[in-house]
């Protein structure tokens, strides 16, 4: 036994004795004066009896502490209350019913909500307080699930996240003043969004991506509020609109087919044998894209989920969420041809071939030294469509909508993916190499050069906050010729306002991008044990 120490829990408290046995602190302590009724207010002096508490306190010499705490219970002595005992409480100390004091259980909530579980265990065992992740995690829920915000919230940030990708996605709402996040849902709906502004009535700007149900949302829940459509994803869509145009093609991929409801495409193809399945899948071919899209909106609406849709059509589930999201049917874009298709090298060989060249094997060897890594079979297979009388004249262009130019530094094409990224990127931005590559698609690509003025000045227009050149930059949009900038600029003028504002206001959703980036990499430190709950719990600010 170690000599007495000097300790403090509180006011209201003495401490009794303070002994070491074994590898742990033991602290007696008693309550010492009268107390006060909770329910009729009136202070009592008469005892009804003694109870003790065991608590759980900070460690001393590294040592785990356990306080041995001996209440005093009293009558209460007004005939009119209904509380005949009670227990005077000590805020300052342990919480009712609870188990630890409070600077101990503070501890704990601190570290499960820097750490975690698992690693709040070890740190808190080394520190002499042994408490196991699960306690560590329930007292985090319990401390964020009792706090209510008083603060005035202004201006927030709306955007969905993963739970798993192409299946299920939340919400995360943040305050762009004070850079924290107010709330997290476990799904995207409009719905959702709604009730919470309605419980928030004074937010005043709510900075958005171009979701539906994020802007349906904001206008039920806070019709007051100014919506910001956010910078970073209008470009976005631009760059994808530009993309689109460029990667636009002749040549149709193959689809599988659609199924009737309640069969699957392994199904079919279990039923019908593979020289059957294959014939259906021609007969899918042939269908229209419209009724295909109508059909996976449709299955969305029955409230199906991604992975089912795709599972269901047999289509791949990026191209499901892709045309869920769309307001109407996406355009084609194909992927450009590789070095192992003659089409790749198709404006040479049109060229060469309308100088006389028509020799197979001639064409073989001088695109064979362009680096056509193909086969002569399959040149072969190209040559014999323009060999044939009935074929009309060959074209002096691609099957693109101009020919594919090519990069100066390789030879190889560019891939309407480079090019997009390209189109939208400031000239002072540019490397040496991109700069080249910019400068041979506006010579032998003019809609790229079209293209790339507008996204210039559209660029020019979100920098400088000049709102007054949208209307103009709109209607030279929608009558450049091509379709992806109109589709582009009819979208935008369905959210005018929103487009507006993102122009005028300074506000944008980057911050909210960043506690996304935050929130997967808490989930994924935290495997399997990172439910809706426990995120919400661990991204909200101490």
């Amino acid at each position: 036994m170690e000599r007495k120490s000097i300790w403090s829990l509180g006011q209201g408290l003495n401490i009794l004795d303070a002994r070491r046995l074994g590898g742990e602190w033991r602290i007696s302590a008693a309550a010492v004066g009268s107390a006060v009724c909770p329910d009729c207010g009136r202070r009592s002096t008469r005892r009804h009896g003694w109870h003790e508490r065991f608590l759980q306190d900070l460690p001393a010499q590294g040592a785990p502490v356990v306080v041995t705490l001996r209440l005093q219970r009293w009558q209460c002595r007004n005939e009119a209350c209904e509380r005949k005992t009670f227990t005077a409480p000590l805020p300052e100390v342990a919480a009712p019913r609870a188990r630890r004091t409070e600077r101990a259980a503070e501890i704990i909530y601190l570290l499960g909500h820097g750490v975690g579980g698992r690693p709040g265990e070890r740190l808190i065992k080394r520190m002499g307080m042994p408490t196991i992740d699960d306690t560590i995690l329930r007292c985090l829920k319990r401390r964020v699930r009792g706090r209510r915000s008083e603060e005035t919230t202004r201006v927030v940030g709306i955007d969905d996240w993963a739970w798993r990708k192409g299946s299920t996605y939340g919400t995360i709402v943040v305050n762009l003043e004070r850079r924290e996040v107010l709330d997290l849902f476990p799904e995207r709906a409009a719905g959702m969004t709604a009730d919470w502004l309605e419980r928030h009535p004074g937010v005043e700007i709510i900075s958005r991506d171009r979701c539906g149900s994020f802007a349906q949302g904001a206008e039920e829940g806070a019709p007051q509020a100014r919506q910001i459509a956010d910078r970073f994803h209008i470009l976005q869509n631009l760059r994808e609109a530009i993309q689109a145009q460029l990667g636009r093609a002749v040549g149709i991929s193959v689809r599988p087919l659609l199924p009737a409801d309640g069969e699957d495409v392994a199904s079919v193809r279990d039923k019908h044998g593979g020289a059957e399945h294959r014939r259906l899948t021609r007969v899918a071919n042939e269908r229209s894209r419209q009724a295909v899209f109508d059909r996976v909106r449709a299955l969305h609406e029955e409230g199906r989920n991604v992975m089912d849709i795709a599972r269901r059509t047999g289509f791949d589930r990026r191209t499901v969420m892709k045309w869920i999201r769309a307001d109407a049917l996406p355009e084609r874009s194909a992927a450009a041809p590789k070095t192992t298709s003659p089409r790749h090298f198709e404006d040479y060989l049109s060229r060469r071939w309308s100088e006389g060249c028509v020799r197979g094997r001639r064409l073989f060897q001088e695109i064979k030294a362009r680096r056509y890594t193909g086969s002569f079979s399959s040149l072969e297979r190209l040559l014999a469509k323009w060999r044939n009388p009935k074929c009309k004249t060959v074209k002096s262009t691609s099957a693109l909508p101009s020919p594919r130019p090519v990069d100066p530094a390789t030879g190889r094409s560019i891939s309407p993916i480079v090019a997009a990224a390209l189109c939208i990127k400031p000239r002072g931005l540019l490397t040496g190499n991109q700069a080249a590559k910019v400068d041979a698609m506006k010579k032998d690509w003019p809609e790229f050069a079209t293209m790339r003025r507008l996204a210039m000045r559209f660029r020019g227009m979100l920098k400088s906050k000049n709102v007054g050149k949208l209307g103009a930059w709109l209607r030279d949009a929608g009558k450049s010729g091509l379709y992806a900038m109109q589709r582009f600029a009819r979208t935008a003028q369905r959210d005018i306002d929103a487009v507006r504002n993102a122009i005028t206001e300074p506000w944008s959703n980057g911050q909210t991008e960043g506690q996304i980036n935050r929130l997967k990499a808490l989930k994924r430190t935290m495997y399997g044990r990172a439910g809706p709950e426990l995120l919400r719990a661990r991204l909200l600010p101490v």
